[in-house]
């Protein structure tokens, strides 16, 4: 007996900017794609126009690129070779009812042997065996006219719009070097399962075509730092969190925040603007950042890299603003620490603002984050 949940949506929320953010790339895609390779319209002398599976390609490549099923080899090898299967039983079978039948299942079958597995090339060899005047027309033709190049059109498009939006598109390989360009595991993965023994799990548990390695890895990692981050017990930020802070002001110079990092050793230093308002955050790699922004060369150093920066600004002044983070994630004083700990995981922030009615009240940073969870070891 199936119960009624079973027919709610299975997917989790989505936010809308994520939504946006997948329907504008398929838009992007499709437009470009429109405008400068494949016509709109059918054209049988070049074979040049779009046809419908690339609007289900588009929801993979776009809305949910971390998928095996979305990556190039399935995308292009998956379609191509659906098209080929489809022209070779529009060739031979006459009645459409078994030739679209036929067409999409031994499509089905020759893209898992290629594993390149691509739901939309289904809709592929279905489009092509239900156009026997365009086969007759194009003949196999029609597999790299117009399927193939549309394919390689929208992937590249794809890599491209990845880039842009902060998207790891094609995915990430398990081996691939971490955020910081070393051969170090990312944090969320170094848990102590081999490629193999997570390949193994995979085909397992048949989720081969969900998920790839590096993804599983991190979504592991993920859970072990969650589980770590339950057992830290009900600390909140405003139990761990530095309260007497050194802030700056959005005018400050960036000579003066330099000095700042180099006379307290600070990571990050708050911005904050009338009434302490909290504005923004700037970590130290702001400063190295900017320094690189300014043509500098960073291999000489950082003190000199940083002396250079400096004798730039009074030449042309740089400000606090200029540099900050606005974007990063922020806490308030019962955020717990079950919380926290997630965010700074992954070393993408050194430190969370602790905010209350839009002023800062305090900082927590790595190192409180260690402290306390170390407390917390001790103690039990």
């Amino acid at each position: 007996m199936f119960h009624l949940g079973s027919f709610g949506p299975a997917v989790a929320k989505t936010s809308p900017v994520e939504a946006l953010r997948a329907g504008l790339g398929a838009f992007i895609g499709l437009a470009v794609a429109g405008a400068f390779v494949l016509a709109p319209t059918i054209d049988l002398k070049l074979g040049l126009y779009l046809v419908a599976p690339f609007g289900a390609s588009s929801v993979l490549l776009f809305a949910v690129p971390n998928s095996p099923l979305a990556q190039p080899w399935s995308a292009i090898v998956g379609n191509v070779v659906a098209a080929l299967v489809g022209v070779a039983v529009c060739l031979v079978v006459q009645d459409p009812v078994l030739r679209i039948a036929l067409a999409v299942g031994l499509a089905i079958t020759a893209i898992i042997l290629c594993r390149a597995l691509h739901p939309p090339a289904g809709a592929v060899a279905m489009t092509v065996a239900m156009s026997p005047d365009t086969v007759q027309e194009l003949g196999f033709y029609f597999a790299l006219m117009p399927i193939g190049l549309g394919s390689v059109v929208l992937v590249l498009i794809a890599i491209a719009y990845g880039r842009m939006t902060g998207r790891h598109y094609p995915f990430r390989q398990f081996d691939d070097p971490n955020s910081h360009g070393t051969q170090d595991p990312e944090p969320m993965e170094r848990f102590g399962l081999s490629e193999m023994e997570l390949i193994d799990i995979l085909d397992r548990y048949r989720q081969s075509f969900n998920l790839g390695v590096e993804d599983l890895a991190r979504l592991l990692g993920a859970a072990e730092i969650q589980v770590a981050a339950n057992r830290s017990g009900p600390a909140t930020a405003a139990d761990i969190m530095s309260s007497n802070l050194i802030t700056v002001a959005p005018d400050t110079p960036l000579t003066q925040v330099a000095d700042l990092f180099h006379r307290h050793r600070f990571a990050s230093l708050p911005v904050v603007g009338e009434a302490n308002r909290f504005l923004g955050v700037i970590f130290q790699i702001h400063l190295i950042d900017r320094a690189r922004e300014d043509g500098l060369r960073l291999n000489r150093g950082f003190g000199k890299a940083m002396s250079r920066l400096l004798d730039r600004q009074r030449e042309m002044p740089v400000q606090a603003a200029d540099v900050m983070n606005v974007g990063g994630p922020r806490a308030t004083a019962n955020t717990p620490l079950s919380a926290l700990l997630p965010q700074m995981a992954d070393g993408a922030v050194d430190a969370v603002p602790v905010l209350e009615r839009g002023q800062i009240i305090g900082i927590v940073t790595r190192t409180d984050l260690i402290s306390a969870l170390a407390r917390k070891s001790l103690s039990e």
